[in-house]
């Protein structure tokens, strides 16, 4: 599961109109035509929910060869927003300086082993008890936002990708290069007024990310696992008839990695 799904059962996405409608936008399972093992991306009111969704072609690629069905399902969208905006807009390799924030997150935790695989100085904030489970995901430096604010402890940085928004944002600019790059991976929203006035006044590119899946870029994210420079740490698995429990602890956001429903 992901945090949009509980956004999108609480109003706050309403692209997906009105329900009633079925939730979950990833998993991984069975192709009842030919039998293949795939992982992939629906959306709702087809979600995946379920037993049984219906999925378009591009959206689907081959399950990870040297991952289980949990860690399957739980890889396309957080890996996508992950990999899309790192690879492809800021296309980030040896030397750069990332800064990657809730970076024990979903897609935080995804986006640090991305960015070292490609060679960069990744650079991760997250409380001070989840340093420990970043350094052996390969982060260089870590910093505890509950304690320091990150604007006085890092500065030249080419690229933020940024999971949370609002004043995180903002205050990414300061720790910018002038040519520096801030992905805001929450999509396009109303609440980004501010950030796209700054980073527009001082030159720096904002991109506003929204992932879009594609066949070739799951594959990708396969191709990394199965080499071992990819792995999606799993906190909990809920049987699907507690999926309410798993929203619950989705939303206080304290998660670390990704949370799976099994059916």
């Amino acid at each position: 599961m992901n945090p949009s799904d509980w956004k999108i059962r609480s109003g706050l996405l309403p692209r997906f109109g009105p329900p009633p409608f079925v939730l979950g936008l990833d998993f991984a399972g069975t192709r009842e035509d030919t039998g293949e093992e795939v992982y992939g991306v629906v959306y709702p009111p087809r979600g995946a929910y379920a037993e049984f969704t219906v999925a378009s072609l591009d959206g689907l690629a081959r399950k990870p060869s040297t991952v289980d069905w949990v860690h399957a399902a739980a890889l396309p969208t957080a890996g996508l927003t992950a990999y899309q905006p790192l690879a492809g807009i800021a296309k980030i390799g040896p030397g750069d300086r990332v800064l990657i924030h809730a970076a024990a997150g979903g897609v935080g935790h995804l986006a640090v082993q991305i960015a070292k695989y490609r060679g960069a100085h990744v650079i991760g904030t997250a409380r001070a008890s989840k340093h420990d489970f970043l350094r052996g995901l390969g982060a260089d430096e870590l910093i505890d936002y509950t304690t320091t604010d990150f604007t006085t402890a890092v500065r030249d940085v080419d690229v933020v990708l940024d999971p949370i928004g609002a004043e995180y944002a903002v205050r990414s600019l300061d720790v910018l290069t002038p040519d520096g790059i801030l992905l805001d991976v929450r999509g396009t929203g109303p609440d980004r007024a501010e950030v796209r006035a700054k980073a527009a006044a001082r030159g720096i590119r904002y991109d506003e990310f929204r992932m879009a899946p594609t066949t070739e870029d799951l594959d990708e994210i396969a191709g990394l696992v199965d080499a071992g420079a990819l792995r999606v740490s799993v906190e909990q698995v809920f049987p699907l008839e507690h999926a309410a429990k798993a929203h619950e602890l989705s939303e206080t956001g304290r998660a670390t990695g990704k949370l799976v429903l099994t059916v």
